[in-house]
This record gives C-alpha cells, structure tokens and sequence, in this order.
C-alpha cells in the first residue's frame, strides 16, 4: 500500500493517445491508484484521447493546457493545481513537461508545501532550459541508460538518477471492426495499412517518412498509410505529401480515439526520427506488430534488428522503404516478426516492472 503521510499524486502530461508517452501515463495512472495513491494528472495540451480515458479509470483530470502544445498560461494553470491538490509528488513525462512543472512547483508555493519532482525522460535533454528542469528534479527517471548518461552530463547528480525501462502493454481495444476504422479514415479495407505515431517537429524526420512512402508506392500500390501527430510542421508535412502526391495513400490526423484498433489492424508500424519511446514502436511489439525504424535511441531499445523488425541507418535513404516492403510482400516474415516481437514485450517490457520502478522512486 501506499505510504507517505500524504496520498496525492500528479502525474504531469501532454494530451496524447494511448501509445508511448500517454500509454505510459495511463499506466501509471492505473498502477499507482491500485497501490492506494490519489491519482491526478494534469495534461498541458488540448489533443489526444488521454483525458477520457483516465476519467473512466477515476483519475482526477485537470485540463490546464487550452492549446495543441503545451503553453507558458498552462504553467500558471498547472501551479493552480499543485496548490489544490497539494500533491506529495509530482511526476513529470517528457522535457516540455519537466521544465512546466520545475516552475509551477516553484510559484507561491512554500518550501513545506512543495511536492518532489519526478521527470520521465525519453529522449536526451538539449539546451540550457532542459538542463535547469532536470537538475531540480529530486529524481530524474531516464527510459535508457544513453538517455540517463545525457541527463548526467547535462547536470543531473547521478544518485538521483533512475533508468526505468519503456513498458510495451497495448491498450484495451474498443473492439471496433476494420471497416469502422476504414470509414473513419477513409482507408480502403482491401489493402494493407501502415502506421507511424509522431510530433509533427523537426526531430521526428517526417521527410524521411514521406520520401519512403513514395518510394514505397512505385513497387506497390495497395498499401495506404496514417500518420497520427500534431505540431508546428503540419501544414509543411500537408504541402510535401501534396507535392508528392501522396495525399490518396496518406492519411494526417491530430488524433486517434481508436488507436489501439487501428494498431490491430495495421500490417506494421514505422519511425523516421527520434521520438520519445519510438512513437507506437512498443505498443506495436505487444500488440505483435513488427516495426521498420530509422536507427535511433528507442529503436534500439524496442526493436532486435531482423529479429522483431528492422533497424535501418539514416544513410542510404533507400533502406527504409526497401524494409517496409519487405513486410508488405512477404506475409510469413510480417507474421514471424511479430509473433517474436510479442513475446519480447511479454519478456522484457512489463507493466508489473515499469509500476513497481515508478512507485519506488515516488516514495
């Protein structure tokens, strides 16, 4: 059970779907309550499914971001909640949200009052302001031990440092058919379907993306892709599909309610960039999907290259799609990936583990 003098918990997200990130989230969310804790969380952008999800799991949910990315007005919202509820530790996920709740834990709130801060960080930190966040975190909670040797260097002591592996758990399916899912997207159900979950931000490579597609679609044209993501380059994303005319085969959307459907129903995931937790990579692992991914810190960890999936390098370019073809043409090898990739999430990356790591460090 839980035992601090206090109960509460804030857990600190970006509106999300329930793949990596929010998947986590919700995870902890789940776990932590069923330890005894008070659950809050308190999400700092207005996308994603993640709010109604959590309120059917009784969190309380405060919406303090208004916006599709976090804000500085959510930080001042966000300081609003740390003082209601008066949390004994506030779990931040990612850098944006580390560096919101650094100073929302800060803002008229008493030396006695203020909570321990938690980061979970996927990705390594960069510049100065990530770097000022984590080092006033009383625990920093890396995804890997390459990301927790960057908080290091950016700062961080290293007894209080945690490396907390990713937890690969696909969500509760709502159980709707592939011929919802298709109407929904307008995706024709007779052909196979691709899926990458990212920000729509410079770091995720989206251009590697959509030149594979392309190159994809010159040997085979039964295949129709969604992208799930939101971010300041959307509208360049928008004008390069339309470019390359990929604007038939290439569905863009913020968000996704039925994502842990389309996941079932996908023939495999992929990711062109370094994203937190690979986007959908472990989701897609325990949903016994295999992945085809730009080699990249969560690749890494997620994928066993020929194995689970395919690690291919940033150079030559024509790795990518030659990989995701091969998962289109040859249906044995799409099985056979997946069948091992599920038992790698069942093996390696367990809800059980990942809460039990969490809890420890919230005490």
């Amino acid at each position: 059970m839980w035992h601090p003098t206090g109960n509460s918990i804030l857990l600190v997200s970006r509106g999300a779907d329930p793949v990596g990130t929010g998947r986590e989230v919700e995870i902890a969310a789940t776990g932590l309550a069923a330890f005894g804790a008070q659950v809050h969380v308190a999400l700092m952008s207005a996308v994603g499914s993640l709010h109604d999800r959590l309120v059917q799991r009784g969190a309380k949910v405060y919406q303090v971001g208004q916006r599709s990315r976090p804000d500085a007005a959510g930080v001042g919202r966000l300081a609003d909640v740390v003082r209601l509820v008066l949390p004994v530790s506030v779990i931040a996920f990612g850098r944006p949200q580390a560096v919101a709740s650094a100073v929302a834990t800060r803002l008229r709130i008493s030396r006695r009052q203020r909570p321990r801060l938690l980061c979970r960080v996927a990705v390594t930190p960069r510049g100065l302001t990530d770097a000022w966040a984590l080092t006033r975190a009383d625990r920093v909670l890396a995804s890997s031990p390459i990301v927790a040797e960057a908080c290091r260097k950016a700062g961080v002591a290293p007894h209080r440092l945690d490396t907390i592996e990713p937890v690969a758990d696909a969500a509760l399916s709502g159980l709707a058919t592939r011929e919802e899912i298709a109407a929904q997207f307008q995706l024709d159900p007779a052909k196979l379907w691709s899926l990458c979950v990212a920000p729509l931000v410079a770091r995720s490579r989206l251009d590697r993306l959509l030149w594979a597609i392309d190159q994809l679609d010159v040997v085979r044209r039964d295949v129709e892709h969604v992208l799930v993501g939101s971010g300041p380059q959307l509208h360049r994303v928008r004008r390069r599909a339309r470019v390359q005319h990929l604007a038939d085969r290439l569905r863009i959307v913020p968000s996704c309610r039925c994502l842990p459907d389309l996941l079932r129903e996908v023939r495999f995931v992929w990711q062109s960039g370094d994203v937190a937790l690979g986007g959908a990579l472990f989701d897609a692992m325990a949903a016994g999907k295999p992945a085809v991914a730009v080699d990249s810190e969560a690749a890494q960890q997620a994928i066993i290259d020929g194995e689970t999936g395919w690690i291919v390098p940033p150079a030559p370019e024509s790795e990518f799609p030659r990989r995701a073809f091969s998962l289109v043409e040859d249906d044995a090898l799409a099985a056979r990936l997946g069948t091992a990739a599920q038992e790698r999430a069942t093996s390696h990356f367990s809800s059980d583990r990942f809460i039990s790591a969490v809890l420890a460090a919230a005490q």
